[in-house]
């Protein structure tokens, strides 16, 4: 017999998709990030298109990180608006752009920025302050990308928002369940009247149908773990400094400061190659070639895990060094 949860859910949360649990979700993760509220939404994708298409108004003036994941550039051609792709965490960059187009002051057009947390390609952190000091001087509004930091940062691992102590100057940030949480869905943290806008406009949650209302039970049984999870945190950075210097001693070459590692091989051939002969040494890692990344940065990227043993990471090492020497 299947359970009242089974039984709804299967369509737009605006109609007969909508389920009591995750009004119970939404109010836990508001709570988590210290925010009025949360919209739960399908994936971290849908998430960060469907929120930046919806804000966004043509005439709009958006600067994003160059590095910033493909949903976010695919948003902002949804919304029409002006772009303008700034050097990757390149903080000068960005204030000689946000200072120009202050100097415009369009009425009725809004500014913002647009950056990941942590980038999931090369394996660095925003300076997240710093933007934000930027956005406040000029008149922007940030919104930020959580999907590699939700889990993983922070006391109670809400994010690099909250650890970095500028939630109260950030529009919206975007968090997904795939990854630390081990869940699916995603879900968007801001104003409840961010939240009623996007209900009421946003297509990408209009027009499509909603998670399970089961699924809103696995988010509720692990917000908890991970939350408590102070030690898996510290296992995690711990392990990751570990292999970033385990690699770096023979000369892999590795990029990044956080627990995402890349090795970057340059050549589509030679990331393959050394993702092939690691592998046979049995880890399982893949080779990310353009268009996931630039042309001639094709690199194998390898992310640590909480309960990666020490000698696992020496190992991993031990194998790109062999690989990579061949």
């Amino acid at each position: 017999m299947s359970s009242p949860l089974s039984r709804s859910g299967i369509a737009s949360r605006l109609l007969r998709g909508h389920h009591e649990i995750w009004e119970r979700v939404e109010a836990e993760l508001a709570a988590w990030h210290g925010c009025e509220t949360a919209l739960m939404m399908t994936s971290g994708y849908v998430a960060n298109e469907g929120l930046l298409a919806t804000i966004c108004e043509p005439g709009d003036w958006v600067a994003y990180d160059e590095l910033s994941h493909a949903c976010i550039a695919e948003g902002l051609r949804l919304a029409k608006c002006r772009r303008f792709s700034f050097r990757h965490n390149d903080l000068a960059h960005l204030e000689d752009a946000l200072k120009a187009e202050a100097a415009k002051a369009e009425p009725g057009r809004e500014r913002f920025v647009v950056t990941e947390s942590v980038f999931s390609m090369d394996g660095d952190a925003a300076p997240l302050r710093e933007i934000a000091n930027l956005c406040t001087r000029y008149g922007a509004s940030l919104i930020v990308d959580e999907a590699h930091s939700t889990g993983c940062y922070g006391d109670t691992g809400s994010g690099c928002v909250d650890a970095a102590g500028v939630r109260d100057r950030v529009l919206a940030s975007v968090h997904t369940g795939g990854k630390a949480l081990g869940v699916p869905g995603a879900y968007v943290v801001g104003s409840t009247l961010l939240k009623e806008y996007l209900t009421n406009r946003c297509r990408h949650l209009i027009f499509t149908t909603a998670l399970p209302p089961e699924c809103g039970r696995w988010w509720l049984e692990m917000l908890p773990k991970v939350q408590a999870d102070s030690a898996g945190r510290e296992a995690l950075h711990t392990g990751a400094k570990l292999l970033r210097r385990e690699l770096a001693a023979p000369g892999v070459p590795i990029i990044g400061t956080e627990f995402v590692v890349p090795v970057v091989m340059g050549e589509d051939g030679a990331a393959v190659r050394v993702a092939e002969r690691v592998r046979e040494r049995g880890f399982d890692v893949r080779a990310i070639r353009p268009p996931s990344v630039p042309p001639g940065t094709s690199r194998v990227r390898v992310s640590v895990h909480a309960d990666h043993e020490p000698d696992v990471l020496r190992a991993v090492a031990a194998a790109f060094a062999e690989a990579v020497r061949a």
